[in-house]
């Protein structure tokens, strides 16, 4: 191991056995500087957490590179002062502070909400876990500052995370979060986190939000006679152990379903997530308890939301009956398709309107917008992104929906963060239109392919932990970039997009060209003569490099979707291969 590397971390951990610390920390502490194996002591100490795409998340434990109350509390110091500084002008400063259901996750926020109210910033504390885009709401409904989410979203159990939130409800970006992180970084000690709260300054919220919300959702229903006649469609819906269980249910009743069946395990709120391996909606084992009940109940639609809710997850049946998982592109296409049909058909449409997606996410998107006539928008990865496109057109243009390709979907501007309360009250919603048309949900789909191009995509993530593992993924984009490839599935390479310079090049004429995004992001894009997109990034909350893939068909009728599957499968089998994934 690196000598000075240790030397540093060893340092560093020793100022973290003062008396500022408390008892539990500092043994913890001691124990790694005496253990013979460094590998957990470089691992805690060897940085500092970071704002990355979704804002602070880390490992919970002890240490300046973990999540834990001192992490946690720097960033909330770090936040307050800024806070005191960009908005010196206003009587009193006002924040929301919510939370998920994770182990830790009450006692960070309310960390959290102490020290605000120490630094004489008004908050609103939830009384219990809720939502992410409920906390997104009540910022802008309270009209507050700022706003923090103590959540790891869909991460595994061992993780927690902060998410740092501006006036507009949106997740923070430049020039915020660079001011963000300088006023931490300022923070030299322990002593100067004011934990001590104010409980004058600090007021519990719940019910009265959670109904102002729920009736908000409502007004986006785009069909509400359609679901008059198919109230009792059968919805299997599984929070998966997290806080959709407090407002997806009751949203979906609030629409008029009245079948809404139940996985009573994983109603259950609990940070061990205990009938999963992992607590994501994209990943089938999530959702095979959600899934039997279907079988079950002989389903119409199955649905699930990640931990903090803000992620859907869908199930429908394929051509051969069985249940089987769609993709976050897939959610995303079905959604914004129906919004712009159904506004079309309602005679909504007068020219202003417009979606977004991020540039990782599906590109027939943009194919259903165009035969729409509706104004497309590219994004960043982050629904922080998407919320900036939304800022940048407030009251000029009409949003209709955004999406992106993990699985998130917001279909109102009156949150600012991605949203499965919506997104699974509007999805029951599709799945009535579409039975009320005499179909199913796959016949839709293959409906919107035939129409507007086949498309199918695969995500794969590559990962790398600690130290060794971030110096690997640096190294992987390095190596893409001064050597990309040539072709790809056996279709030369001819645009090669870096996001890291804003340059797009041509490779078959060599012409460079400069794309109009607000700043630089570590991502490269591959696009082939055949319209295959490879898109590459490390990610922003987790120890991995993501690799996006995207190939495309024609379909001439649905009795072509099969062979078009299959041919997918193969293109995106030697694409990988090429990529050496």
């Amino acid at each position: 191991m690196d000598k000075q590397l240790l030397d540093q971390v060893t340092a560093k951990a020793q100022t973290w056995l003062s008396p500022e610390y408390d008892e539990k920390t500092r043994e913890a502490v001691k124990a790694m500087l005496e253990a013979e194996d460094k590998t957990d002591l470089v691992e805690s100490f060897y940085k500092d957490l970071e704002f990355g795409t979704g804002g602070l998340r880390g490992i919970m434990g002890p240490g300046s590179n973990r999540m834990n109350i001192y992490t946690v509390g720097a960033a909330t110091q770090g936040l307050a002062n800024y806070l005191k500084e960009a908005f010196a002008d206003l009587p009193e400063i006002s924040v929301v502070v919510g939370h998920d259901v994770r182990n830790n996750s009450r006692l960070f926020a309310e960390t959290v909400a102490n020290i605000f109210s120490a630094n004489g910033i008004k908050v609103y504390l939830f009384d219990n876990f809720r939502p992410t885009p409920e906390l997104s709401f009540a910022i802008r409904k309270l009209g507050c500052q700022s706003g923090v989410n103590i959540t790891a979203s869909h991460n595994p159990k061992e993780y927690n995370g902060y998410k740092a939130y501006w006036s507009d409800g949106a997740q923070i970006i430049a020039p915020h979060d660079v001011n963000i992180i300088d006023h931490v970084n300022r923070i030299k000690h322990v002593s100067e986190i004011k934990f001590q709260g104010d409980p004058s300054k600090i007021e519990i919220i719940g019910d009265a939000m959670d109904k102002a919300f729920l009736a908000e959702i409502k007004t986006l229903s785009l069909d509400p006679e359609v679901i008059k006649r198919h109230a009792d469609l059968k919805i299997v819906y599984t929070p998966i152990h997290g806080t959709g269980v407090k407002l997806v249910p009751d949203s979906l009743r609030n629409y008029g379903f009245t079948n809404i069946i139940h996985v009573p395990e994983q109603d259950v709120p609990s940070g061990d997530f205990p009938t999963v391996d992992s607590p994501n909606p994209e990943n089938a084992s999530a959702m095979a308890m959600a899934i039997e009940k279907a079988k079950e109940v002989g389903a119409d639609l199955v649905v699930a939301s990640d931990p903090d809710a803000d992620r859907i997850g869908c199930v429908i049946r394929d051509n051969n009956g069985e249940y089987q998982l769609i993709n976050g592109n897939q959610i995303v296409m079905i959604l914004l398709n129906y919004i712009m049909l159904r506004n079309r058909e309602l005679g909504l449409l007068k020219g202003n309107e417009y979606v977004v997606k991020t540039i990782v996410t599906t590109e027939t998107i943009k194919a259903i917008a165009k035969n729409q006539n509706v104004k497309m928008y590219d994004c960043y990865t982050g629904f922080k992104w998407i919320a900036d496109v939304i800022r940048s057109n407030e009251g000029t243009m009409r949003y209709l929906g955004g999406g992106e390709e993990s699985y998130g979907f917001l279909a109102e501007d009156f949150c600012r963060d991605k949203d499965s309360v919506s997104a699974i009250s509007l999805m029951a919603e599709i799945c009535a239109w579409a039975k009320d048309k005499g179909m199913d949900f796959n016949e839709m789909l293959q409906d919107i392919y035939l129409q507007n191009g086949y498309s199918h995509e695969e995500g794969i993530s590559v990962v790398r932990t600690g130290k060794s593992g971030a110096e690997e993924i640096q190294q992987m984009m390095k190596d893409f970039r001064s050597n990309p490839p040539k072709t790809l599935g056996g279709s030369p390479v001819v645009i090669v997009k870096d996001y890291a310079d804003l340059n797009c090049k041509d490779m078959r004429t060599g012409d460079v060209t400069k794309m109009d995004f607000p700043v630089t992001s570590n991502v490269l894009q591959f696009f082939t003569e055949d319209n295959s997109k490879v898109s590459v990034r490390p990610s922003g909350t987790e120890p991995k490099i993501k690799f996006y893939v995207e190939v495309h068909d024609t379909m001439t009728s649905k009795a072509d979707y099969e062979a078009c599957n299959r041919k997918a499968a193969e293109k995106i089998a030697a694409i990988k291969k090429d990529l050496g994934i």
